[in-house]
C-alpha cells in the first residue's frame, strides 16, 4: 500500500494513501492491534526502515477488514495537506537526457547506453521542493520558456556506496513522481560577455529557481514494485495529454543510475534520484507554462501528482 506524509490540524502524520483518502497509520495500527513506532517522517516505515515488517502486518490485517469496518478510518483527502514525501533530502539529484526521445525532440543525437554515462546535477531542496498542490511559481526574471518534465522518482533506503547495478534496487525505499520544472531560455545579464561555458551554466540555472521542483502525492514502497521500469507515465497540462510514455524508455534504468551515482557519491536514506523525463515536454512544441495553468504527472501504481502555476 501506498504511503504519504500529510498535514492535519497543524500536525505532520503518515497514512496510506488512497487517492481520494488517507487512513493514518497509527490508527490502522491500533484498529488491528500492532504496536507502531511514532514518526512524521516516511523512511522508517519503508524498506529499509526499522518499522517496515510492522506496517506490512498492518496493510495485511487491514486487508482482512470488511470495507465498513475500515470506512471510520478514512480521512477524505481535501481535509488533509499533503506533504513531499521527504520533507529534507540530504541530496536532491536529477538526470538529463535519461529517455532517447527526449534528446531527439531537443534535436540531440542519443548515444548508446555503452557509449556514454548519465548526466547528473542537483537541485537546491530546500527552495525548490514543492507539496503537492502548491502552486509552481513563474519567476519574473525570466518568465517566458517555463516548461515541465514528468520523472520517476527513487528514493534511496539504505546507505549506498560502490554498489553493483545487480544488487542497486536492494538499497531503493520507495518510488514516487516528480515534475521537474525547467526554464528553458533563461539568460542571465542579457549584455553579458560571452564565455564559453555560459549555455551550460544558463541551462543549469533554469533549473533552480524557487518552487521547481514538486513532488508526491505518496510513495509506492520498492518491496511492491519488484521492477520500476514498468511504469506508464502521462503528463497533463489543462487535462491535455504532452507527455505519455514508459519507464521501460530509460537510457539508464533505475539500477545503472544508482550504480552510477554511488560509484563517486555516498548515498543516504532519505536521498532523491529523479530519472529524466520522457518526450513530450514544451520546449519541443514552443508551448510553455502560464499562470492559471493546472499540470498533472501521473505515473501508474503510484499516483498523480497535481499542482497549479502561479
Amino acid at each position: 500500500m501506498r504511503l504519504c506524509r500529510y498535514q492535519r490540524d497543524g500536525k505532520t502524520e503518515v497514512g496510506f494513501f488512497q487517492d481520494d483518502a488517507v487512513i493514518p497509520l497509527q490508527a490502522a495500527a491500533r484498529a488491528v492491534g500492532v504496536s507502531l513506532q511514532d514518526s512524521d517522517g516516511l523512511l522508517a516505515y519503508l524498506p529499509g526502515g526499522d518499522a517496515r515488517p510492522s506496517v506490512v502486518a498492518i496493510q495485511q490485517r487491514l486487508a482482512r477488514l470488511l470495507d465498513e469496518e475500515k470506512q471510520p478510518l478514512r480521512v477524505p483527502i481535501e481535509d488533509v495537506k499533503l506533504q513531499v514525501p521527504v520533507a529534507r533530502p540530504g541530496k536532491l539529484l536529477l538526470l538529463a537526457g535519461n529517455y532517447a526521445e527526449h534528446i531527439r525532440e531537443g534535436g540531440g543525437l542519443a548515444a548508446e547506453r555503452a557509449k556514454t554515462f548519465p548526466y547528473v546535477f542537483m537541485k537546491p531542496a530546500t527552495t525548490t521542493l514543492t507539496h503537492p498542490g502548491d502552486p509552481v511559481r513563474i519567476p519574473p526574471i525570466s518568465p517566458d520558456h517555463i516548461d515541465w518534465e514528468i520523472e520517476l522518482g527513487v528514493i534511496v533506503g539504505k546507505r549506498c556506496q560502490r554498489v553493483a547495478e545487480k544488487e542497486a534496487l536492494n538499497y531503493v525505499a520507495g518510488y514516487t513522481v516528480v515534475n521537474d520544472i525547467s526554464d528553458r531560455r533563461f539568460r542571465p545579464n542579457p549584455d553579458r560577455v560571452e564565455r564559453p561555458k555560459d549555455a551550460f551554466f544558463d541551462w543549469l540555472h533554469g533549473k533552480w529557481h524557487d518552487t521547481f521542483c514538486p513532488m508526491g502525492p505518496c510513495v509506492l514502497p520498492a518491496d511492491e514494485l519488484p521492477d520500476p521500469q514498468t511504469l506508464r507515465m502521462t503528463l497533463k497540462v489543462n487535462g491535455h495529454i504532452e507527455q505519455d510514455g514508459t519507464t521501460a524508455a530509460m537510457i539508464f534504468p533505475v539500477a545503472a543510475v544508482i550504480e552510477f551515482i554511488s560509484s563517486f557519491v555516498t548515498l543516504e536514506p532519505g536521498d532523491v534520484i529523479s530519472t529524466g523525463t520522457i518526450s513530450g515536454t514544451g520546449a519541443a512544441k514552443n508551448k510553455f507554462l502560464r499562470p492559471g495553468d493546472q499540470i498533472e504527472a501521473h505515473i501508474e501504481r503510484i499516483g498523480t501528482l497535481r499542482n497549479p502555476v502561479r
